[in-house]
């Protein structure tokens, strides 16, 4: 009896004490961020936003809410959709993680329009062959800042860079120069940023979209039209805020908004790594123009273009190579 009384009196108290603790804390958390302020740049008032910065949400997949999946790219199968030809033996490798997504319209939904929501879904069953990404093109704004792998900021009084690890990327935002006509900029993959502070927050705006940009693997793509205004504020000495708003009057009805948390890297993991892509890819774009073509679909594609020409495809010779490593290859 005396046991069971005993038992009952402490789970009474540990989920007294566990209730406290759970009420107390909403409030604890908005003192502590009440009290707390952004480390300053070195004689300035500025925000410090130097570091290394990193994502930790699967939004290059899909900005959308979305469930693990099969692979980025499905065709139909006897009792469901399977993974695409082209990248089924990639197995669970290929598999695309679950999200809860980065939009913050309403239902959490891009808000196309028709014709633009028809191109995204284009896109998407044709991921491998338009993603940009695949062919290690820049990845633009925003989606560089939500990509797999970090970013460095180099921030000065004076200056505001951004070094991405992917593909080499740049951006070279500009101050206190006057925001252009974005009809007089010059389309590019990353754009034209300039920037201005709000009192903490770094706002960002972004024109000069080249038209091929897209948001995530997909499909989720952006107009040579659209104007990103990005908003960059520091939320602790290890987390940042960013958030973006994104008018395009040719793909959506209203504009598009966007947000999520960035993590400061500390220790060895402070620094940038090389992932300069384009070698990677040269087989994939260009394999089919060599005069012996690897067996394969490089092998395959010379062949079709040569029978398109009127040629003889049988003339295209296959390169003599393995057709993989060897265990010496690799020691």
């Amino acid at each position: 009896m005396k046991k069971t009384v005993l038992t009952f009196v402490l789970a009474a108290a540990l989920g007294a004490c566990q209730s406290t603790g759970m009420e107390n804390e909403p409030a604890q958390a908005a003192s502590s961020s009440a009290e707390w302020s952004a480390e300053r740049l070195p004689g300035t008032e500025l925000p410090n936003m130097n570091g290394v910065w990193q994502v930790m949400n699967p939004a290059n997949y899909n900005i959308e809410a979305h469930p693990a999946q099969h692979a980025m790219q499905l065709r139909p199968g006897p009792y469901g959709p399977v993974p695409a030809a082209s990248v089924v033996a990639l197995g669970a490798v290929g598999a695309v993680p679950a999200g809860i997504g980065i939009v913050q319209n309403e239902g959490g939904k891009i808000p196309y329009t028709p014709e633009a929501l028809e191109m995204r879904n284009e896109n998407r069953v044709n991921w491998v062959d338009r993603d940009p990404e695949v062919k290690c093109y820049l990845p633009g704004v925003p989606r560089a800042n939500y990509m797999w792998l970090p970013f460095q900021i180099f921030q000065s009084d004076k200056a505001f860079f951004i070094a991405y690890e992917f593909a080499g990327a740049v951006r070279n935002i500009y101050l206190d120069e006057e925001t252009p006509n974005p009809d007089d900029v010059f389309p590019s993959w990353m754009g034209e940023s300039y920037g201005e502070w709000d009192g903490d927050t770094f706002v960002v705006e972004v024109f000069g979209n080249n038209g091929e940009t897209w948001l995530d693997r997909a499909g989720n793509q952006l107009s040579a039209e659209a104007h990103i205004t990005e908003r960059w504020t520091l939320t602790s000495p290890h987390t940042m805020r960013y958030e973006a708003t994104i008018t395009d009057p040719a793909h959506l009805t209203e504009p598009l908004e966007i947000a999520f948390n960035l993590y400061k890297k500390v220790g060895e993991d402070a620094q940038l790594q090389q992932f300069k892509c384009v070698e990677f890819v040269e087989e994939m774009m260009y394999g089919h123009l060599r005069r012996n073509p690897l067996p394969g679909p490089a092998l395959e594609r010379a062949r079709a273009e040569a029978e398109e020409r009127g040629d003889d495809p049988d003339s295209i010779v296959a390169a003599d190579l393995p057709d993989q490593l060897s265990v010496e290859d690799l020691n």
